[in-house]
């Protein structure tokens, strides 16, 4: 095997996690700093606050024009029943860029009998505009390659994702389908993206708090998979709160792992698969209305494109008159 084919086969094997990144937002950790919402449209207006959301993504500082991806997020009632939210995000990668905007329309419904006990079903949809960019403008003309047309390509599309939410006291369980249209963006070959982008996320979440403690658990799981390729990813987390007059200290520790493997050759001869795992630490605080927190990623495998980890900081603001809090341990809801 030429060295070429190696370069070849080891960039897939650490960068295939990331391919998501031209999918419309990443599919990343930013749930586990109460940002549910960019994972699941039926959560915009689910809390009993409305919530302003920041967060900044940077992968590899040791890797020039690494993945990178920022955040704003808005989601709050409006009105009884219905919730509203958006996300302005920016994501770059290598000489792929996007940005765009969604909007989110939920709808809440109260199972339970009064307004205290917790027992909500919610439906949302996002819409979203994207527009993707492809910077050829330094790739060598030399070559002849047709495909290549050495300057800065760009398209726009539209897309959709929607999904459902159950939350019941203390158990909370969402089901999201995103990017639920077809796409075909010029800026690509056929032969390199497929039209179908569509990605299934399910999970789920339980809130353990002992008696006369200000302790309470919260392990969850998620599982995501991709329509077109079957690739799949389950996330294992545990996560702590600590209450305290001035606010709650939270923090956990989040496991990724593929379901599929990246074949690779350590000498070759022989072929060796390769499964993508994650190990994921957070750290946060709420301090009256404000949040702050911390993620650090590390990819625990023995082929990787660079040993840093990735870094992220989450910041947050919770205003608004807010309604009366349930009468559950629901750290996503209250």
């Amino acid at each position: 095997m030429s060295l070429k084919q190696y370069l070849s086969i080891l960039l897939i094997a650490c960068v295939s996690p990331f391919m998501q990144a031209q999918e419309g937002i990443p599919t990343y950790s930013d749930y586990l700093s109460d940002n549910l919402y960019l994972l699941h449209p039926s959560m915009a207006g689910a809390s009993t606050v409305s919530k302003l959301r920041l967060t900044a993504r940077q992968q590899w500082f040791d890797v020039d024009d690494a993945p990178n991806l920022q955040t704003v997020s808005f989601n709050g009632r409006a009105g009884e029943k219905v919730g509203i939210g958006g996300i302005f995000f920016n994501d770059s990668n290598g000489y792929f860029s996007q940005s765009g905007v969604y909007a989110t329309f939920a709808y809440h419904l109260l199972m339970g009998r009064n307004y205290v006990d917790l027992n909500q079903l919610s439906f949302g949809m996002s819409v979203g505009v994207i527009q993707g960019r492809l910077d050829e403008t330094t790739f060598d003309l030399t070559d002849f390659d047709p495909v290549v047309a050495g300057i800065q390509q760009s398209d726009s599309y539209l897309n959709v994702d929607f999904g459902m939410s159950y939350n019941f006291m203390d158990f909370s369980a969402h089901a999201t389908v995103k990017n639920a249209i077809p796409v075909k963006r010029d800026i690509f070959s056929e032969n390199f993206e497929p039209n179908n982008q569509r990605r299934y996320i399910v999970s789920l979440a339980y809130a353990i708090s002992p008696l006369y403690s200000e302790w309470s658990f919260e392990p969850s799981a998620m599982f995501q998979a991709t329509d077109q390729t079957g690739e799949a990813t389950v996330d294992l987390n545990a996560k702590a709160y600590r209450k305290f007059d001035w606010g709650k200290l939270w923090g956990g520790l989040s496991y990724r792992r593929s379901l599929d493997g990246a074949e690779f050759t350590p000498n070759g001869e022989t072929v060796e698969i390769q499964k993508l795992q994650y190990i994921t630490p957070f750290l946060g605080v709420n301090y009256d209305k404000f949040l702050f927190g911390y993620t650090y990623s590390y990819q625990n495998n023995s082929v990787v494109l660079s040993n840093g980890g990735f870094h992220q900081l989450s910041l947050g603001y919770n205003f608004g008159s807010g309604r009366e809090p349930y009468d559950c341990n629901c750290p996503a809801v209250n």
